[in-house]
């Protein structure tokens, strides 16, 4: 037999031999490993600047590699398909509990041995992320991925296109589900952003399932991850693995069907934005569908980053932070709108509604007083024109918008909102209602509310001639 020591003392870089047990079945026996060469088991060995180490024990020759590590299932699929399948294996790796990337190559080994298959391990370790060792993929990969992010970058519509994308994903891993979904674990709510089921494949969209908190699942995910970058499950041995650790996971798994499955988180600048996964997959073809949703899962992150980013932008610029309704620039495109003939409506309503007292509040109380009576005001408009469209005109002035409502309807919302305007102490508006059964035109029907609504701000200053603004 091969003299293994001597062998993986000719590498000049980190490189160890590690042996898999044969077994009948397709399931992965015992893997040790062999033999190392020093400047494995020096780096292996070596704490690092966070007190982390690979290594929890001394290198003993021969030994299960669960002595120095946690079960693995990804690396345990890397050494079956090495050393049992012979196919060469090329992974570059991102673990998050190491503040180092790991570029690994395996061949296997032709070493005569009835109860063990062997393979070599190599690795290189760099402390920054090497685009060209992440690039390193196969021709069949490239091509896929390359459609996946030519067919993102050049979408009009990102949300029609993912599902396109995730339809074909699933095709190339032969999946019965594929699925990405969001988490926000600050507000604890998750969302399906795109999905595809295999007809008659006996299994059931997430979507579905919103009774369960997939955000406690989520949750767990990270810690069954424990730093890598994905989880492959192919088998009944796996997910006994999930099972011992994740026992409420296993129970869902198995309860909506899974016996396979690929999971990765969707990170982008250090954040998780959510899962990305492929379920009941062809497990033959492991190595090919985890390179490519590796890949895939970057620019998939990349692009819902970007997506998000300009979502909250146009909130910005079109939300009154304070208050929460819509600001006067979101007010002048929606006129703009009517203007255009964009908007079908048969009936018009309009109130404005500017609050009384905010100046002496702000000088008596101070700015902060004064911005909690904006955000009261806010919420009993909103709570007494319940349908309709709100936005912050101005400092103390907002414009509700009624389309389609009854003049009896509104007539009845804007006498509850004159009588709590009356309530000493409480929130105080200056009110003008205008309504047109037949539409109209806005600009006529916003010049009306507000001619009324200083009509009626007048009577309140006559009542109140101390809270009267000075101009």
């Amino acid at each position: 037999m091969m003299d293994l020591q001597k062998f993986v003392d000719n590498f000049h870089t980190m490189t160890s031999i590690l042996s898999v047990e044969k077994r009948d079945d397709d399931r992965i026996g015992t893997i040790r490993i062999e033999a190392a060469n020093d400047l494995y088991i020096r780096a292996m060995e070596k704490v690092d600047k966070d007190g982390n180490v690979v290594f929890k024990e001394k290198f003993v020759p021969g030994s299960s590699y669960e002595r120095y590590m946690k079960k693995e299932l990804n690396f345990e699929n890397f050494c079956y398909e090495c050393a049992i399948k012979k196919k060469p294996v090329h992974a570059y790796i991102r673990p998050e509990r190491y503040t180092f990337c790991i570029n690994l190559y395996m061949m296997p080994l032709a070493i005569d041995d009835p109860k063990k298959a062997y393979c070599s391990y190599s690795q290189e370790i760099t402390f920054e992320e090497n685009v060209d060792a992440m690039s390193n993929i196969s021709a069949k990969t490239s091509s896929n991925v390359l459609q996946t992010c030519i067919k993102l970058r050049s979408t009009k519509n990102l949300q029609k296109t993912m599902d396109e994308v995730i339809e074909d994903i699933r095709k190339i891993c032969d999946a019965s589900y594929c699925c990405v979904m969001l988490t926000d674990f600050k507000d604890n709510t998750w969302s399906v952003f795109s999905d595809a089921l295999k007809p008659d494949s006996g299994i059931r969209s997430i979507r579905e399932l919103k009774s369960e908190n997939f955000v406690d699942y989520a949750r767990s995910w990270i810690k069954t991850l424990n730093g890598s970058n994905c989880l492959i499950i192919k088998n009944k041995d796996d997910l006994e693995v999930i099972h011992q650790e994740n026992p409420a996971w296993y129970n869902s798994l198995v309860a909506a069907n899974v016996n396979s499955l690929v999971l990765l988180p969707l990170e982008y600048n250090g954040l998780t934005l959510g899962f990305f996964w492929a379920t009941n997959f062809d497990t033959s073809n492991t190595l090919y569908i985890r390179e490519t949703l590796e890949l895939s899962a970057f620019f998939v992150a990349s692009e819902i980053a970007n997506y998000q980013l300009l979502n909250q932008l146009e909130l910005l610029s079109s939300m009154d932070l304070l208050t929460g309704v819509m600001n006067r620039n979101s007010m002048n495109n929606r006129v703009t709108q009517f203007l255009n003939g964009e908007v079908q409506y048969k009936s018009l309503g309009i109130i404005f509604a500017d609050l009384n007292g905010l100046k002496p509040v702000n000088d008596n109380k101070g700015h902060d007083a004064g911005d909690k009576l904006l955000k009261d005001a806010s919420q009993l408009l909103k709570f007494t024109f319940d349908g309709c469209e709100f936005y912050r005109a101005g400092g103390d002035e907002f414009l509700i918008i009624a389309l389609d409502k009854s003049k009896e309807e509104l007539e009845a919302k804007v006498k509850t909102l004159r009588e709590k305007s009356m309530i000493p102490g409480k929130v105080s508006f200056a009110i003008g209602f205008y309504y047109d059964a037949n539409g109209g035109d806005i600009r006529t029907a916003m010049h009306e509310a507000d001619v009324r609504m200083y009509e009626d701000k007048k009577r309140y200053y006559d009542r109140f001639p101390a809270n009267r603004k000075r101009l």
